[in-house]
């Protein structure tokens, strides 16, 4: 009886304790919805894990039967987080995509499927996944004892720098989106400390900048660090922020968001910077050939090169800009792959769609090298009288006499004719007509003229050109002409002045205004012809002539 009852016992305890011998016994039962069946989803399943925050299941994927019972909970826990961080950093997310999906693994080697391996110092790692047998039979993939072991001195190397265990444990509790508590802290610490730094690094490097730029005789340089001041601090942000993101080991997910942050921010500073500079730089020859010469001509002529050739490379900025921020999408990236596959269709489709476009941008450029127009010059276009005050590459803005701004499409200055009152130089010649009586002492008037010109329109006159003429001879007046010259913006108030000036001259002397007369004649009666005795007597003999018979 009491061996029966040995016996019992002993075969009680054996099955009380199988569960012992199953894989990892300390952990428990695994979940339900565990899938361990192919080395992919194996992989998978420790990811979502670990990034959610469970790193209790996540354990269930590791082999950790070398240790005891007792701490591989803990132990199991501890190791799932810490493989977190090496994977997520060192190993590509494309790799656990190259997983065999079969439940026999990698045909080529059916003990592991290795994700990849990953270097510390002269030693080598494999990351691998193996296939175990448990106590009923089945089979599950889990990452090998090997993969398990090699975790701390991995975790030692690339886990955590600055904050890491050391912290509070509540720090490492559950994830929110993806981070851990100590890494939002962490976020949250770069952010403001990369705002702080950025802006006194970009202080004192602009103020060394300067320093060294007051050495030179130029003031070129100067405006150039002048012009850093702001995108030198989105840049310095963004490598700040860049620096932070890497010893905070964020996940691929966040590490990706942050990396198109710094690049966002490093392409927005250096195109800040190049339009800064362009407009520095045309600032800058403006001022300088502005002071070695006098030329107003040549002044609107360099204006209206450095504005059309300005506007031209800002374009491209913004247009090459666009493109980089655009291509760091992987969607757009696509789009783009596509385009040029079909680079032949696509070109004849963009090339139609962009004709007018693109004419209006050679156009500009054909305005700027050969100048049919300047900024500042007068022009009468569509009828109208006016000034050039802006032009772009594909319309000129004409500021009106009356303060309207006609706006033309700059095509229209290459295909159509116009007037360019400043093209030939700084003074242009006026007409004044006036009909004065046949009486008018035109000396007196032409004195007149000169003495209007030198007082009342001394600011208006150039000095070049007074004169006055009789241009034509009425039935009843004449036709007087006067001619003066002035620089085109002010030709007709010249004109006005003078016309003014002239009429109240005559006003005061209204027998030189025109007069309609009237006179009565008396009828004379017509005479008959003499006859030819008459004739003969009245005209008188000539000395060579014959004498009469």
């Amino acid at each position: 009886m009491r061996r029966t009852l040995t016996g019992l016992s002993l075969l009680l305890s054996v099955l009380v304790s199988w569960k012992a011998w199953a894989l990892n016994a300390g952990l428990g039962a695994p979940p339900a919805r565990m899938d361990r069946q192919t080395p992919y989803a194996t992989a998978n399943g420790f990811s979502d894990a670990v990034h959610q925050g469970d790193y209790e299941r996540a354990a269930h994927y590791l082999y950790l039967d070398f240790l005891s019972p007792s701490v591989q909970k803990a132990e199991g826990a501890r190791l799932a987080r810490q493989l977190k961080f090496v994977l997520d950093h060192k190993l590509p997310l494309t790799a656990l995509a190259s997983l065999s999906k079969e439940p026999e693994g990698d045909p080529d080697s059916a003990r592991f499927d290795q994700i990849g391996v990953i270097p510390v110092g002269d030693d080598v790692y494999p990351i691998r996944l193996t296939r175990v047998t448990l106590p009923d039979g089945g089979k599950v993939w889990v990452f090998g004892e090997a993969t398990v072991k090699s975790i701390e001195p991995l975790y030692e190397r690339y886990g955590p720098v600055l904050l890491g265990e050391e912290l509070p444990a509540v720090l490492f509790a559950r994830p929110v989106l993806g981070l851990e508590p100590w890494q939002w802290l962490g976020l949250l610490l770069t952010v403001v400390g990369a705002s702080a730094l950025s802006v006194i690094l970009e202080r004192l490097s602009l103020r060394v900048l300067a320093r060294l730029a007051r050495w030179t005789s130029i003031t070129w340089d100067d405006a150039l660090v002048a012009s850093g001041r702001g995108p030198a601090k989105a840049l310095y942000f963004a490598l700040l922020l860049a620096l932070g993101a890497h010893l905070l080991l964020l996940p691929p997910t966040a590490q990706s968001i942050v990396d198109h942050l710094n690049t966002t921010l490093s392409i927005i500073a250096v195109a800040w910077f190049l339009l800064r500079f362009l407009r520095m730089t045309a600032q800058f020859v403006q001022e300088s050939v502005a002071h070695e010469s006098s030329d107003a001509g040549r002044l609107r002529g360099l204006r209206t090169q450095l504005s059309v050739l300005r506007s031209v490379f800002e374009a491209a900025t913004y247009l090459i800009a666009s493109a980089l921020l655009l291509m760091q999408f992987e969607t757009v990236r696509n789009v783009g792959v596509s385009l040029l596959a079909s680079a032949g269709l696509a070109g004849i489709v963009i090339g139609l769609a962009a004709q007018k476009p693109v004419a209006s941008l050679l156009a500009g450029i054909q305005i700027s090298i050969t100048q049919p127009i300047r900024i500042g010059d007068r022009v009468v276009i569509e009828g109208e009288f006016g000034t050039v005050d802006e032009i772009t590459l594909t319309y000129v803005v004409v500021k009106v006499w009356d303060e309207r701004r006609l706006i033309i499409p700059i095509s229209q200055f290459l295909d159509k004719p116009f007037q360019n009152w400043s093209k030939g130089g700084q003074s242009m010649l006026g007409v004044v007509r006036l009909l004065v009586d046949f009486s008018t002492d035109l000396d007196e008037l032409r004195a007149e003229l000169r003495r209007i010109l030198e007082n009342e329109g001394k600011e208006l006159w150039d000095g070049k050109v007074s004169n006055m003429v009789v241009e034509d001879v009425l039935d009843r007046t004449l036709q007087v002409r006067v001619l003066v010259s002035g620089k085109p913006g002010i030709l007709f108030d010249l004109r006005a002045l003078v016309r003014e000036q002239l009429m109240r001259y005559l006003r005061a002397r209204p027998h030189w205004l025109p007069t309609t007369r009237t006179e009565a004649r008396a009828a004379i009666t017509p005479m008959p012809p003499p006859k030819q005795e008459e004739r003969e007597e009245e005209e008188p003999s000539s000395p060579l002539s014959p004498p009469r018979a």
